[in-house]
């Protein structure tokens, strides 16, 4: 292998002839084997055709422009990275490919050494990118966002598709609905997953506490501050900050912490002295941003540079579909804690399960799941069990919705009386029936589709987590219909 190709292969696509040779003498001086394009179609041709490590590509050029031929790379591998070259004009499109999933822009007139920079920190990215391909930990950080529900999906292809890059991503959803979760699957699937992942919850601390907590402190800074301390971006060096309830930040924190963003450089509280580091920047809050910014309690300059990729979480009543897949998967990870033998739920139960609000969202779920485990006494989680032995808060809710919706009353009795030792009887299922093998069917379908997503469709893994056979795993998938997406 000759020592360019040990350096890094590079596609530079530009309108312009003038703007690849000069690219292309640039970087084959530093090193690198450069190839070059003049249009979209004539990249996206040499692309399939062989592999690179970078890709660096005009915005604006006639025909296909930057964001399609953007579309069109990623269609072919979604962690490819590329490098956008725009003018300030085309800023908003630049936003836009980075949201796609470019891992960085540079604006003209550029700076010589600064492309020189990015170049060798985006082939450093790629190289440990391959290293982290096929690691466990991006399979089940992604894998581990249980749902089949489309809003779920679209939530998975955009982890995939910007965890690569060092985009900060804004996470919006109300409390419970597994903001952090997504943070994580962030990390662990992009190439700092080795390194430091460190969660802040901005609203339990004061002001000058949360300074201290993110900055650090010199000795004497203030009060109180009887030795130096390391601030947590500090900590995160080389890895990533999870910055939760942001929307609690002062303005004088949002400020500093702008600042800290946008230069990748931060003094500690006290000190004459500033602290360069190199870290992936998630924030996550449970408010409406835009509307703190209208209101004036959230600077608008920090929201634009938190909001480059959103992601939003829907509440789990928007996404139903879901319940029943999340329900198993909490039912399968504590039943072994337990200790008791209990892998499914009735019928009726399954009905409340979802036909219940869930304010709390998946962890509310999550704590039901666990509570209902405690007190069950059957092979199976009844109706019963999911109100834990109390008034039935839940019962009550969900029979409340069946009523106005003039669907049978299977909860009377368990309401009026209380739930106290009361079961749920084996066959008291709804006047209209309930088609079993449907039922059966929607819960395996799922159980097989997370499955195979955890293991990037490794039918013998699958097979493995799901304690069956490769052969019977096979036999069921095209039963069901289940086909790779």
């Amino acid at each position: 292998m000759s020592e360019n190709e040990q350096k890094g292969r590079i596609l530079v696509v530009d309108d312009e002839e003038g703007m690849c040779q000069f690219l292309k003498t640039m970087l084959s001086r530093e090193g690198y084997e450069v190839l070059t394009a003049t249009s979209g179609p004539e990249a996206l041709k040499v692309y399939k055709e062989d592999k690179f490590d970078l890709v660096i590509q005009d915005l604006k050029m006639p025909g296909m422009d930057g964001i399609q031929l953007l579309s069109a790379i990623k269609e072919v591998d979604e962690k490819q990275l590329v490098v956008i070259i725009t003018a300030f004009s085309t800023w908003e499109s630049a936003v836009e490919a980075m949201r796609l999933g470019a891992f960085d822009y540079i604006r003209k007139p550029f700076d010589n050494e600064a492309i020189r920079v990015l170049v060798a920190r985006a082939i450093e990215v790629a190289r440990l990118q391959r290293q982290a391909l096929d690691t466990e930990e991006e399979i089940f950080a992604v894998g581990n966002l249980i749902g089949s529900s489309p809003q779920i999906q679209e939530i998975q292809r955009t982890i995939r598709r910007v965890a690569p890059t060092d985009t900060t991503v804004l996470i919006q959803g109300q409390s419970g609905t597994g903001k952090e979760l997504v943070a994580r699957a962030l990390h662990f699937s992009s190439y700092r997953l080795r390194m430091p992942f460190i969660t802040v919850s901005c609203g339990a601390f004061t002001e000058s506490l949360l300074e201290s907590e993110l900055f650090g402190h010199i000795k004497g800074s203030f009060t109180g501050a009887i030795t130096d301390k390391k601030g947590l971006f500090e900590v995160a060096n080389k890895g990533t900050i999870f910055l939760d309830e942001v929307a609690e930040m002062s303005k004088k924190t949002q400020a500093r912490f702008l600042r800290a963003i946008e230069e990748r450089e931060f003094r500690p509280v006290g000190s004459a002295h500033s602290m360069k580091v190199d870290i992936r920047v998630v924030t996550a809050t449970n408010k409406d941003l835009q509307a703190e910014v209208e209101a004036g309690n959230f600077r608008e300059d920090l929201f634009y540079r938190l909001n480059v990729v959103p992601i939003y979480l829907p509440p789990l009543r928007e996404r139903r579909e879901d319940i029943l897949l999340l329900a198993g998967h909490f039912l399968a990870k504590y039943a072994g804690v337990s200790g008791k033998e209990i892998t499914s739920f009735s019928p009726l139960a399954m009905e409340v399960l979802v036909s219940y609000d869930w304010p709390g969202n998946v962890r509310e779920l999550d704590n039901c799941i666990q509570r209902a485990l405690t007190f069950s006494e059957g092979n199976e989680i009844e109706v019963a069990d999911i109100a834990g032995g109390k008034r039935p808060g839940i019962l009550e809710a969900v029979r409340a919705e069946w009523l106005k919706e003039g669907k049978p009353d299977h909860l009377a009795s368990l309401v009026e009386k209380g739930v106290e030792g009361a079961r749920f009887v084996p066959g008291a299922i709804p006047a209209e029936g309930v088609d079993l093998e449907k039922r059966l069917a929607e819960i395996e379908r799922g159980y097989i589709t997370c499955a195979l997503r955890e293991t990037n469709w490794n039918i013998t893994a699958a097979a493995k987590r799901l304690g069956t056979s490769f052969r019977s795993l096979r036999y069921r998938i095209k039963k069901l219909g289940i086909k790779q997406e």
